[in-house]
């Protein structure tokens, strides 16, 4: 057992999402504890083909969400953790409406099913910082007590809020259910692919003009810990998961030898677009949001009731950067269409304060 929690490993442990890589790694985790007799990994596609090998310890399932109900009975599962959640839209999977999707009506229907399930014992739930949304009014620190002072503006900001309430209305019906939710900071270090590391692995990063946030992280080996340790101990609650510690914008661009590209506000759009362009995934309003607000979290529950402190959120960017190290090929192509869309939306932005005035 490890320090700040009391035994209670389960016996059988059922993660969803495990055809993307962080369920993958959970999966796998869990299923080398010797505490746990059984992970059987859950999702309605198959993994990608290089996670294989991790799951060779872990018996895969594929179906929806909506069909778990049977499973968990007739298998008698003790635990589940929840990791099967959208943090972008995909053209490809239904864009907004197929995230939402996934994200809102899929827990619902994995909380119904965990509440028919007579032998569950333990709920695990990922959820995000960005359930406290960011905006102006935002005090410097959140706890986990802090209320949002503004809806989020972007789609899983609002699926968060929503998952959230939730799992408090489970908690209600299933007082007997140890439930654990953990607000994560966004994922990085060496083997983190996110919409965050595509970003500062672009040779020129879009900033806004003007604004230098203060940003947290988490990285990737100290969220699987944490989720390691919310299945194999009794921590009822939730918990943010941050690296102590902040770095600025503009530090975090410096430090991985970058070059900042302010762009006024009006012109984020344009900012999107040169993403899109050079292949660095989606922006959405939450990650647009968080480079011109930031977000810092409090800690001090995590480190107290898991007596565990992650890395720091610089020493966690600093791994980032060592794997990375010599950026992302960019073609001249790809230099020369996104110049263009930089020129062109410094030119809308022009032509808007002009006619304002």
């Amino acid at each position: 057992m490890t320090p700040g929690g009391t035994s209670g490993a389960p016996g059988v442990v059922v993660v969803t999402g495990v055809g993307r890589y962080l369920g993958a790694n959970v999966a796998a985790r869990l299923a080398a504890d010797p505490r746990i007799e059984r992970v059987i990994g859950v999702d309605p596609a198959p993994p990608n083909p290089e996670l294989t090998d991790l799951l060779s310890d872990v018996e895969r399932v594929r179906i929806d969400l909506d069909s778990l109900g049977g499973l968990l009975a007739d298998l008698d599962v003790d635990a589940v953790v929840h990791l099967a959640l959208v943090s972008a839209p995909d053209p490809q999977l239904g864009g907004r409406t197929g995230m939402k999707e996934q994200n809102v009506i899929g827990t619902m229907q994995l909380l119904a099913a965990c509440q028919r399930a007579p032998r569950l014992r333990k709920l695990v739930v990922r959820s995000s910082t960005a359930a406290y949304g960011v905006s102006f009014r935002d005090p410097a620190v959140f706890t986990e007590e802090t209320e949002p002072r503004e809806v989020p503006r972007g789609g899983f900001g609002r699926d968060i809020l929503d998952i959230e309430g939730y799992v408090r209305g489970f908690r209600r019906r299933r007082p007997d259910v140890t439930a654990t939710v953990l607000r994560f900071a966004p994922f990085i270090g060496y083997a983190a692919d996110t919409t965050l590391t595509r970003y500062f692995s672009q040779p020129v990063v879009p900033t806004v003009f003007g604004r230098d946030p203060r940003l947290q992280f988490v990285h990737f080996d100290d969220a699987l810990e944490v989720l390691h340790r919310s299945v194999a101990e009794e921590h009822p609650g939730t918990y943010n998961v941050a690296g102590p510690g902040v770095l600025s914008l503009s530090q975090a661009i410096r430090r991985a030898g970058r070059v900042a590209l302010p762009v006024l506000e009006p012109g984020l759009a344009g900012v999107a677009a040169v993403a899109r362009t050079l292949g660095f995934g989606r922006y959405g309003l939450d990650q647009v949001d968080l480079f011109v607000h930031g977000r810092v979290v409090d800690t001090g529950r995590l480190e107290r009731e898991y007596g565990f402190t992650p890395r720091s959120t610089a020493a966690a960017f600093e791994d980032f950067i060592r794997a990375h190290h010599g950026g992302v090929v960019v073609t001249r192509d790809q230099l020369a269409a996104a110049e263009q869309l930089v020129l062109e939306s410094i030119r809308q932005v022009r032509s808007t304060v002009q006619e304002r005035s």
